[in-house]
């Protein structure tokens, strides 16, 4: 198999790439989260996803055969506020405030650049989760684990947020921020087997 650029510094994403025995070497674009603000949210992480690749494109030597290049951004929004990456421990539990007893969507957008043929294509993954109450000892609890850090909603479903989760609709691939399905799909698309 051949190996293809990973934008993006999630551990996660990595092991599911190791997982699923793909090569790769990872490059970090370093991109402002800023999208049109005429942009449905559903659209946003699409949009994320397709400028991580080419910022990850600029970042390599010039002349160096680009075969494969992959991305990913994931949103979460409730009512009509978008949930990013908190940047401060105060604003981490405001959001798990917010978002505790009801339901939140939680977008998932991949990116794939076919360098052989100059082709991006991407494919957005769209999934709900329900929080139960949680009490402010717990949100105090859950952000002394320091899962809150560099993810969207300040929870990582894989890990202790679990405890409050008491449905979801989708995949938990897709919430944890790679779409096991989706990816295969766009894969077997652009001619990448891993079966081969």
């Amino acid at each position: 198999m051949e190996p293809i650029i990973l934008a993006s510094s999630s551990q996660r994403r990595q092991e599911i790439f190791k997982q699923l025995g793909i090569p790769y070497m990872v490059v970090m674009p370093e991109i402002k989260e800023e999208y049109p603000t005429d942009l449905e949210f559903e659209k946003i992480p699409e949009y994320l996803a397709s400028q991580k690749i080419k910022a990850a494109m600029k970042m390599l030597p010039q002349g160096q055969n680009v075969p494969w290049i992959f991305a990913a951004d994931t949103l979460i929004f409730k009512g009509d506020k978008v949930y990013g990456k908190p940047e401060t421990k105060e604003q981490a539990v405001e959001f798990l405030k917010e978002l505790q007893d009801g339901t939140h969507t939680v977008i998932t957008a991949i990116a794939l650049f076919n360098g052989k043929i100059n082709y991006l294509s991407t494919r957005t993954s769209i999934n709900k989760v329900t929080f139960s109450p949680i009490s402010d000892k717990e949100i105090e609890w859950y952000i002394e684990t320091g899962e809150w850090h560099g993810v969207a909603g300040a929870y990582r479903i894989q890990g202790m947020a679990s405890c409050f989760i008491s449905h979801i609709e989708g995949t938990q691939s897709s919430i944890i921020g790679l779409p096991i399905f989706e990816f295969y799909d766009i894969l077997k698309e652009q001619g990448y087997s891993l079966i081969d």
